[in-house]
């Protein structure tokens, strides 16, 4: 129980990237879509005319007051309902009591503390047991990276700090 906070933050960070990382996917929330809704000619097979066709209307779908362009309230919209999806996900996958709520034995393995300690061992890079602010904010400059400028850091301006 001592790290219930520390996985709680942990899981809500996944929220956020997931949702930050949908958007860097494009309008749909970057939510998994069939090949079939990709295949528009059926011929099963996906060419790029045929995904770009699908990105556009995605945008399109996404672009409410039809003006071309995604405004921050258009894409907050795309972030929630991805997040929103999320968590209906999970709790439809791992609330095994059905009683609407994620208690700590129910938690997807990959988030109990076996995961996290893994993780904090990982932003730890001097290995002292404690996760100073250097540290931190070079964990969320890989993860900008790693994610196309769409990582754990918020607000950059896409240029990797050293």
């Amino acid at each position: 129980m001592k790290h219930a906070g520390f996985i709680a933050a942990l899981l809500l960070t996944g929220v956020a990237v997931t949702a930050t990382s949908a958007l860097a996917m494009g309008p749909g929330g970057g939510m998994r879509h069939n090949f079939s809704e990709i295949d528009a000619d059926g011929d099963g097979k996906i060419t790029p005319e045929e995904m770009q066709g699908h990105r556009a209307a995605m945008f399109t779908g996404a672009d409410s007051d039809g003006d071309g362009k995604l405004s921050q309230a258009e894409l907050e919209a795309q972030a929630m309902a991805h997040a929103k999806a999320r968590v209906a996900w999970m709790l439809e996958r791992h609330d095994a009591n059905k009683d609407g709520a994620l208690s700590q034995d129910e938690m997807p393995k990959h988030q109990k503390e076996g995961k996290s300690m893994r993780m904090f061992e990982h932003m730890d890079a001097d290995g002292d047991g404690a996760i100073s602010e250097q540290e931190f904010s070079e964990m969320q400059a890989r993860g900008h990276d790693r994610h196309g400028g769409h990582g754990m850091k918020h607000g950059c301006d896409g240029k990797r700090k050293n």
